[in-house]
């Protein structure tokens, strides 16, 4: 990580991501910075009501303050590129299809504007189904699990067992990051286990991305471009980066 400052706001994005986030989750997605750094850094986050410390870690403000959490601060940033992306993915959604859905508020959105076609609709993501409950036509399915309130979700072996026997003709799936070399990243393992066992399981992978998580790395790759078909951003991808996904063979829409 470059300077104080930048370090800083990806801590804070980190941490608003996921909700909760321990010292032990920061040391390895900074392992070129001293934990003496990363507690200075953390307090003062904490005295600037930016993250908030607790033991072992720090929290959003958002589940201190008991709102919605961690969904409650990603749906309310980058709304225009989140509702962009989500306009040009529904054009990839046909009738009669198997679709999957993945976490996030990137694939929330895309949920809120899914089409009212027949389609079999599987997601562990309560607030996509919350969004897809006033469609008509398709029939949702949300394979089980426990839920993680940070992020709306539900998670767990059982799911992923039975994920594993299914087969989608399409996923939308998010990323935290992307980085060259590294791949696209998430923050949690259990993430990074469902998006490849999905990935694994479907004729067409779609990925839902935002230019602003470009060049940045979380702790787990969980695929690498040649996994995915298409890439779905906002029209803020830089001429490199679309090279570089033209190279192996993805069909980028921005």
């Amino acid at each position: 990580m470059g300077s104080k400052t930048s370090r800083q706001k990806e801590i804070v994005r980190l941490i608003n991501e996921n909700g909760t986030v321990s010292f032990k989750d920061l040391k390895e997605s900074f392992p070129d910075v001293s934990e003496m750094t990363l507690r200075t850094d953390l307090k003062f986050l904490d005295q600037n009501r930016q993250i908030v410390r607790i033991h072992g870690g720090a929290k959003s403000i958002d589940l201190v303050m008991g709102t919605e959490g961690v969904m409650t601060w990603r749906s309310i940033t980058n709304i225009d590129k989140k509702e962009a992306i989500a306009k040009k993915a529904r054009n990839m959604v046909f009738p009669n299809s198997t679709v999957y859905i993945d976490t996030g508020s990137t694939t929330t959105m895309f949920a809120r504007f899914f089409p009212d076609v027949n389609a079999l609709i599987y997601t562990e993501s309560i607030s996509c189904a919350i969004e897809l409950q006033k469609l008509v036509r398709p029939k949702v399915f949300l394979p089980g699990g426990q839920m993680e309130r940070s992020s709306l979700s539900l998670y767990g072996t059982r799911a992923l067992e039975e994920l594993k026997t299914m087969n989608f003709d399409v996923s939308f799936i998010s990323a935290l990051n992307y980085k060259e070399g590294i791949g696209f990243t998430c923050f949690r393992e259990y993430q990074a286990l469902l998006k490849k066992t999905i990935i694994e399981r479907s004729e067409k992978v779609v990925l839902l991305m935002d230019s602003s998580k470009v060049g940045e790395k979380s702790i787990y790759t969980f695929c690498k471009p040649e996994d995915i078909d298409v890439l779905v951003s906002d029209g803020g991808l830089t001429p490199d980066f679309i090279g570089l996904m033209k190279e192996h063979g993805v069909t980028v829409i921005q």
